[in-house]
């Protein structure tokens, strides 16, 4: 007899998002665009959305960990490419063209704080250094949508092990790019520029926590975070800083991007679980993106056997916002 091993977290097939459900709404734009061409109206040059920049093209695609799956379809490219929360860019979804004018490459990383090696390196080199493989991971975002992704990039406790943190380091603080000149969202004042995130180190050393640096075979394209962003999959998205361009290791814990926006509603580890709901709606459900109707929400977004135990000693009323 064949007996088929399913990890718990995985999503039933049943659930997959039927392709034909799914509406190219950038071939939409092109067509109405055809019309104007016609009547004699110029259009700008449009950068595309979904070309991947030429970062260490030569990795991708990497080869998929097998450990990191799940048994339902994988979003559809089109869609996750372009529904992207990205605020440096914008507080709404199609900030896809107004990314594409960041400039990823050269792109400078710095690695500091309590540690033995501190570092500058390019991303490019970064990327090089480290064992790059895919993983299929669920996305789940505060605001109750979710995904499934094939990242690819690597284990945040390889570029821990490089930066060999000292005795007292607790913390691993991440910092988004400041360039406000190509970033109209960081013009507004009212948001706490740059963005910042933080994990505590157990949580960055933890196997799930992962850098990723591709996405769908290719480099990250820039409207999801290139050249660097962080993939928790157990957190909710926002814990998912893009475009990193500092990883501090402290003993303090830093104070993140929402947490200073909004304190009431955003805390430091923001772990998902359908039993605790934003102090403005549910979290018991979520939309899958492309698809009609809603499923449950599963308690750390479905990795609970692997992340729970960081957190069994602790006030379980303060992890999860």
């Amino acid at each position: 007899m064949l007996i088929k091993s399913v990890r718990r977290w995985a999503i039933p097939e049943r659930e997959a998002t039927p392709e034909a459900l799914f509406m190219n709404r950038r071939q939409l734009l092109v067509g109405g665009g055809a019309g104007l061409l016609a009547a004699g109206v110029s259009l700008p040059a449009r950068a595309d959305v979904m070309a991947a920049p030429d970062v260490a093209p030569e990795l991708y695609p990497a080869k998929r960990n097998e450990l990191y799956k799940l048994d339902r379809d994988l979003t559809e490219k089109k869609i996750a490419l372009t529904y992207n929360n990205f605020y440096e860019f914008g507080s709404h979804k199609e900030i896809s063209k107004r990314a594409q004018d960041l400039d990823v490459k050269p792109w400078a990383v710095t690695i500091d704080g309590m540690v033995d090696n501190p570092m500058t390196l390019d991303a490019e080199e970064l990327i090089r250094k480290m064992p790059i493989e895919e993983r299929l991971y669920r996305h789940r975002c505060v605001e109750a949508w979710s995904m499934a992704v094939p990242w690819s990039g690597f284990a945040l406790k390889e570029l821990v092990k490089m930066a060999s943190p000292k005795a007292g380091a607790k913390y691993l603080r991440m910092e988004t790019f400041m360039n406000p000149d190509v970033a109209r969202g960081q013009r507004q004042r009212w948001y706490p520029w740059p963005y910042v995130e933080g994990l505590r180190l157990d949580e960055a050393t933890n196997d799930l926590a992962f850098i990723a640096t591709g996405v769908y075979g290719k480099p990250i394209v820039k409207q999801m975070g290139a050249p660097l962003r962080l993939a928790v999959p157990w957190k909710y998205g926002f814990k998912s800083t893009k475009s990193i361009v500092k990883f501090t290791f402290t003993d303090k814990p830093p104070k993140s991007f929402w947490e200073q926006l909004a304190r009431r509603e955003y805390g430091f580890y923001a772990n998902v679980n359908p039993e605790v709901d934003h102090p403005r709606w549910s979290q018991a459900t979520e939309r899958q993106l492309g698809k009609s109707g809603r499923v449950p929400t599963l308690l750390y977004n479905g990795y609970a056997e692997e992340v729970a135990g960081m957190y069994a000693n602790m006030d379980q009323s303060k992890i999860f916002y």
